[in-house]
């Protein structure tokens, strides 16, 4: 993916083609033929004034000559036919590598890099960008080969005419090429500032379908729309900028031509009146000056037109630029996995430096134990369980997973034996069998995926729906309930039967009922794995085999639930206080029940 990647852009984007270059070649080559066809018509068209209708040679001439117009004008006809096809073929197919390369790459960066990008612009530059880069392989790519062929062509043709209209002809050529590169310098700040702006109310725009339930239930419609409009206002203003330049290039790039043809023709006609030239080579002239004036105008519309293409590209491969994340060498992988004892010594971690989120943590636990993180908001719980999966590198210390340095195994590897049931589970827009076997690599069986669906206590759900298992649950799993789509999500971790088990906080935002559900659930999923429990209640922690109490990164205490109870600290403060709200609610319960 890095061999696309050079300093200088345009041997990028010739990298970037290739697999395709006897396409571009032959879009080329079809290309020039066709204004070989073109110019011959024109030249012949002279020829046929001058030798055949002014001499009045009828007869079989006249016969003869709208045979060879008809075979020029079916060669140019065929020639650009071919060009466009092979131009088409050349951009179709390194855009889909283009994008092929973005994707993958994509998927290859690590966790830092995405919790910190945001997905608008990423998919603006997978979709606007590439399109833009689509249009420069099927057009100017072509165009730079194209317009070359034609100028030569017909100057070359004008020049056997009349060497001194051959001269007065590129006059304006030095005049379009100082315009059009002072029109790329702005116009590439324009571009790239617009695209930018594209890429926020991208942003903006994904932002607000995804969280749409939110922005209801919270009567947020007002404020979204004042910040759409705000940010669409600005792209406006930004379009508007850079419309207002194309729109002075192109007045301005017409009267030159329009001066040049008018002087050329001028000239031209003079030479005819005075004799130096014949009528028919002044119609031929007429001819082909349009041929050479029109890619000498072309040349000012590919030049701004590669400039937004550069853009796009330089948008696209900052994030070619951007690492990927190594996810297979390692000197240690077992054969059959690992055990699960873990131990982290002296272990610290930041996300910024000199910002630490976890200090000296050290603490160790057996495979098949559950160690249970408890503490505020901010007190590092999340940040210590992303660093098992190798989503993050400690700072100092180490990680060892039975007894080796987790860094010596591949992160593929590791994450192969971690699984992970978040608090907000993610689902794809996909049936529910898809769900739960998306971490395979293999085909499952359909009396597999039921066995870890009945150990999940969502099996009797599934089979209620009227298309059982290949129930759609649309995106985001909005078509199913959160206590449903967190018991899809711990059947997803069952099938692959990691060794290592991260929950967090899986029971938090669902009612009583289903929390027992998912409990039984959970127990089902932990027999025989080291877990990891992030909690905010006490009550289901009570069985860990070891708690630990976190605070501003550091561990506080730790110990059994019995443990740490019969010690005065944050966890019997913690226990005291939720145990007196736990009362109060089952009092207020058991008073609506007598009523």
């Amino acid at each position: 993916m890095q061999c696309v990647i050079s300093s200088k852009p345009l041997i990028s984007l010739w990298h970037l083609i290739s697999g395709f270059h006897w396409q571009y070649f032959g879009a080329t080559f079809f290309a020039g033929t066709a204004a070989l066809a073109r110019t011959g018509v024109n030249l012949f068209l002279g020829y046929f004034i001058d030798q055949i209708l002014i001499k009045r040679q009828y007869g079989t001439k006249l016969i003869e000559a709208a045979l060879i117009f008809a075979a020029l004008i079916a060669g140019q006809a065929f020639s650009s036919f071919m060009s466009g096809k092979l131009a088409a073929q050349t951009g179709e197919g390194s855009t889909r590598r283009l994008r092929d390369y973005l994707f993958n790459h994509i998927q290859r960066l690590s966790f830092a890099y995405h919790s910190e990008a945001k997905t608008g612009d990423l998919l603006e530059r997978a979709t606007s960008d590439v399109d833009t880069l689509r249009r420069f392989f099927s057009d100017q790519a072509i165009g730079i080969g194209r317009i070359t062929l034609i100028f030569i062509i017909n100057l070359t043709a004008i020049y056997r005419i009349n060497p001194r209209l051959a001269g007065i002809s590129v006059v304006i050529v030095p005049v379009i090429l100082v315009v059009s590169l002072l029109f790329f310098k702005q116009l590439s700040k324009s571009y790239a500032s617009y695209q930018e702006q594209e890429a926020v109310l991208t942003t903006n725009l994904q932002e607000n379908l995804s969280g749409v339930r939110v922005v209801k239930a919270f009567a947020r419609q007002g404020y979204e729309i004042d910040k759409f409009e705000g940010n669409n206002a600005e792209k406006l203003r930004r379009g508007e900028k850079l419309n207002m330049m194309h729109a002075l290039f192109w007045p301005i790039s017409d009267l030159i031509c329009a001066a040049q043809q008018i002087t050329s023709s001028f000239i031209a006609a003079l030479m005819a009146i005075d004799g130096v030239i014949t009528v028919g080579n002044f119609i031929a002239f007429a001819g082909l000056l349009g041929w050479l004036i029109w890619p000498v105008r072309n040349l000012g519309r590919l030049i701004v037109d590669t400039s937004r293409a550069l853009v796009s590209f330089k948008r696209i491969t900052n994030i070619l630029k951007v690492p990927e994340e190594n996810l297979f060498i390692a000197s240690c992988q077992p054969e059959n996995g690992v055990k699960g004892d873990i131990s982290f010594d002296h272990v610290s971690f930041e996300y910024e430096k000199n910002h630490p989120v976890l200090q000296d943590v050290n603490f160790s636990c057996k495979a098949g134990q559950v160690v249970a993180l408890l503490g505020s908001t901010g007190s590092g719980k999340t940040s210590l369980v992303k660093l098992l999966p190798r989503f993050y590198e400690v700072t100092s210390g180490r990680i060892l997973l039975d007894g080796v340095n987790l860094n010596e195994y591949s992160r593929d590897f590791l994450r192969s034996q971690i699984g992970i049931v978040e608090q907000e589970p993610f689902l794809f827009s996909a049936s529910i069998r898809d769900n739960i076997t998306y971490g395979m690599k293999h085909e499952v069986s359909q009396a597999k995926v039921e066995e870890v669906a009945r150990d999940a206590a969502i099996h009797d759900v599934v089979e209620s729906f009227t298309n059982g298992y290949d129930t759609l649950v649309g995106e985001r799993g909005v078509t199913l309930s959160g206590g449903q789509k967190q018991r899809v999500a711990i059947a997803r971790a069952l099938l692959i039967n990691p060794r290592i088990l991260i929950l967090d906080d899986s029971t938090s935002s669902v009612d009583m009922e289903t929390e027992v559900q998912i409990r039984a659930a959970l127990e089902n999923l932990m027999k025989d794995r080291t877990t990891f429990i992030i909690a905010h209640r006490i009550q289901s922690i009570m069985d860990a085999d070891l708690i630990l109490v976190f605070d501003q990164g550091r561990i506080i205490q730790s110990g059994t639930h019995a443990e740490l109870l019969s010690q005065p600290g944050a966890y019997q403060e913690i226990y005291e206080i939720q145990t007196r709200i736990d009362n109060a609610l089952q009092e207020e319960i058991d008073n609506v029940s007598l009523l």
